[in-house]
């Protein structure tokens, strides 16, 4: 049961919110290509569509959760602001192609009037977010933000993103005197952008977990494969964990406890921060990991568990991906239920059950650690 007015909750999210997100316009077409054949009656909305992060909003406003969550509004991120992850080079492209009206930068990912804004207002927000933690204002921070940003890599946009918004708060959080951060990403796909911008750091702990997808062009060169360790005094750092199709609510819980969990104790960072895409699910149209509402429950109640015991509970949430425009809406307050340690579910799961076998994900986890345990040294004492 959700927590009655006349007892508030001692516990709260601080979302990070700004309409003017909305104004990204990716357009229509055959999924996120933006094109017509000529011979469909019906196109459909680019999956990174504003009705997707309306829900997202609505429900954390209408929802159960709602008692949790107080909201706040940013402004847009300065210029120079983004110069601590992006390359100036890769900046003034950005602003060039806004100024003259637009640009495809890579597939599916189109600045249209109105997306550098917005883009500016995610990276502005997420920010916030992360400084309203810093300064002690809060514990638990969540940017709910468009366009998403965890494969913008320091001098390229990829995969719908055009600013690393969860990178940007790892750089602030670094510059602000926390001496370690760990980033763990839950988001479908390889948080390819946020790695390459740590790729050398030991500072910085990057684990994702991810479809076994590899490398999809030229904006998206790295594979997200085990061997992706990190380089130099990066080595190491960066920790890859790809997931077979199908890998359910209990691989996942497999893959958290053997991997996630052991790796993160060793780490003892000052700064947790999570990067979430709901596009995990059993019902999303971008990705095949088939995770349910208790899967997201369950990683979250693991975040806190983690932040507990490291982290002086400090978690700031960053939203990344999740497509299905109702489903992924669910998840997400599913996933902030056990950021909270709610000990019961406030909201049931309208479409699951979703049939799961872990015997394969769990023999590829296995398989993994093995692998890890090899190669990186402040793994090998688990």
């Amino acid at each position: 049961m959700a927590a009655s007015s006349s007892s508030p909750p001692t516990s709260r999210v601080d979302a990070f919110w700004h309409d003017g997100m909305l104004s990204h316009d990716t357009g229509r077409g055959v999924f996120d290509t933006g094109s017509d054949p000529g011979f469909l009656d019906v196109l459909e909305q680019h999956p990174e569509n504003p009705d997707r992060v309306r829900n997202m909003v609505s429900i954390l406003k209408r929802g159960p959760i709602s008692l949790y969550v107080s909201w706040h509004a940013a402004t847009p991120a300065l210029i120079s602001q983004l110069l601590s992850f992006h390359s100036p080079e890769y900046i003034k492209e950005l602003v060039e192609a806004d100024k003259n009206g637009g640009k495809v930068l890579c597939c599916g990912t189109f600045l249209n009037p109105g997306s550098w804004d917005a883009a500016l207002l995610a990276a502005g927000n997420t920010l916030s977010a992360m400084k309203h933690i810093l300064d002690g204002k809060g514990k638990i921070a969540y940017a709910l933000v468009r366009p998403p940003g965890h494969h913008a890599q320091p001098s390229q946009a990829d995969g719908y993103c055009f600013l690393n918004n969860a990178g940007l708060a790892v750089r602030l959080a670094l510059d602000s005197g926390c001496k370690r951060v760990v980033v763990v990403d839950i988001d479908v796909h390889y948080g390819n952008g946020t790695a390459e911008g740590f790729y050398q750091s030991n500072d910085v702990l990057t684990i994702s977990l991810h479809m076994n997808h590899g490398s999809w062009g030229p904006s998206h060169p790295q594979s997200g494969s085990v061997d992706e360790l990190g380089e130099g005094e990066g080595y190491g750092y960066n920790m890859n964990i790809p997931l077979p199709n199908g890998t359910g609510d209990r691989g996942y819980e497999y893959a958290m406890t053997e991997l996630v969990v052991p790796a993160v104790e060793s780490f003892k960072p000052e700064m947790i921060v999570l990067v979430v895409g709901q596009d995990s699910s059993a019902f999303d149209p971008n990705g095949r990991l088939c995770l349910t509402m208790d899967g997201y429950r369950a990683i979250g109640r693991t975040i806190h568990s983690l932040a507990d015991r490291h982290s002086g509970g400090r978690i700031l949430i960053v939203q990344e991906g999740g497509y299905h425009v109702t489903y992924s809406a669910y998840c997400l307050h599913a996933t902030l239920e056990g950021i909270l340690d709610l000990p019961d579910p406030l909201l049931a799961d309208p479409i699951a059950y979703y049939p799961e076998d872990e015997a394969f994900p769990v023999k590829v986890v296995d398989s993994i650690k093995r692998y890890l345990v090899d190669k990186v040294p402040f793994f090998k004492d688990h």
